[in-house]
């Protein structure tokens, strides 16, 4: 076996290649988009390129077929809570069912992330955000992945373990059926809020995209900033992010909650466009964006899944996210458009958010896990990921 950097359009083309031929038995695998991965080790877009860098290999056997590929990553502001040394991490993983092959190319990530002054690394992840390609599943495999979820194999899990990584998270996905109604008391609590004049709950439209833009920065910034990830958004991030959306946007599922006019809470879904991609083989171009409209036109999409939910701290205790997500409820209902619904994954270091799934009376629809592996035990001790001190916030 032979290990190769990605380095050319035929290594490349290989790497991408890879997912789909380990995958192409199993009818519930969707291909992603050949361009999205490329621009994930592309410095001109993906920014994280500017704190770090990235190296990716593919593994060829003896006849030179691709049997495998992992990439490496690390970047200055990649954080969790209670880790005080250096990690970095590995992702993009895929690997036939053989432990040899799968420690060849691990042992490639490891010695290339301890070259470059690492003491453990993370994976599979992403080089990116979190709301894509982020951990193993390991339960799950009887549905269609949601867009930007990672997909793979069962035996992976086993390959991981082996090798040594330990489970540093899980990651929980939840479901619902939109028309099988939310429990009482979001009903109780929307009626409570509707009631005070200066509570109110509207979702976008794109006349105003600027001013839901800066909505969702104020609200985002505000509740994800007890996460501890040093991470805050811009406006011209997120305005970018509406525009590359705004295609396949329905602006009837993305809603937000404000105080007299300050933004307190926000509720972002999308219709799983996963469910458009899974046509195209990984490709993008023109006849499939016409394809995609066309699909859109005829509503042949009925799912939809959480991209972001969050509350600004202030209002946390309140009871205003039963009240955005019942207003939300109430028009889907009456649009009768779409019948499922699948939220964005919960670490089982975040308990509120797992509760909160939990109390739409949503059921578990599938597992992932990061991994950690730490190089040297005896210096730093494996410890799973902290759960969020929330009085701490």
């Amino acid at each position: 076996m032979q290990i190769i950097e990605v380095n050319s359009s035929e290594t490349e083309n290989k790497f991408l290649a890879i997912n789909a031929q380990l995958n192409e038995h199993n009818p519930y695998y969707i291909r992603p988009l050949d361009n999205e991965v490329k621009q994930v080790f592309n410095p001109q877009s993906n920014k994280l390129f500017k704190e770090g860098t990235a190296k990716r290999w593919i593994l060829l056997d003896e006849k030179h077929i691709c049997i495998g590929r992992i990439a490496a990553f690390y970047y200055s502001n990649y954080k969790n809570k209670g880790t005080d040394f250096p990690v970095g991490c590995m992702g993009y993983f895929d690997c036939i069912q053989d432990p040899q092959a799968a420690a060849l190319l691990l042992d490639t990530a490891k010695k290339w992330l301890q070259e470059n002054g690492m003491f453990a690394m993370d994976g599979p992840v992403n080089f990116g955000d979190r709301d894509k390609w982020w951990g193993l599943m390991v339960e799950g495999f009887n549905r269609e992945p949601m867009y930007g979820m990672s997909f793979n194999p069962p035996y992976y899990e086993e390959l991981l373990t082996q090798y040594g990584f330990e489970n540093y998270y899980n990651q929980n996905y939840y479901q619902l059926q939109i028309f099988d109604g939310l429990p009482n008391r979001f009903k109780e609590r929307y009626e409570k809020f509707i009631a005070k004049k200066d509570y109110s709950a509207i979702h976008l439209t794109f006349d105003q995209l600027d001013k839901y833009a800066q909505d969702f920065v104020t609200v985002y910034n505000a509740a994800w900033a007890q996460h501890g990830e040093a991470k805050e958004i811009t406006l011209a991030q997120i305005m970018k992010l509406f525009k590359t959306l705004k295609p396949i946007m329905d602006p009837r599922v993305i809603w937000f909650a404000y105080y007299k006019e300050d933004p307190i809470a926000m509720f972002i879904n999308i219709p799983d466009v996963n469910q458009y991609f899974k046509h195209f083989k990984g490709k993008l171009g023109l006849w499939q964006k016409l394809h995609l409209l066309w699909m859109k036109f005829r509503g042949t999409n009925n799912q939809l899944t959480g991209l972001a939910f969050g509350v600004v701290p202030k209002y946390q205790a309140l009871g205003v996210d039963s009240f955005l997500i019942y207003a939300c409820y109430l028009l889907l209902d009456k649009i009768k458009r779409y019948s499922q619904y699948e939220m964005g994954w919960a670490a089982d270091w975040n308990p509120k958010m797992v509760n909160i799934y939990k109390s739409l009376g949503a059921q578990p629809s599938r597992r992932m896990v990061t991994y950690r592996y730490i190089f040297d035990k005896k210096t730093h001790p494996f410890e799973r990921h902290p759960v969020m001190d929330y009085t701490s916030a």
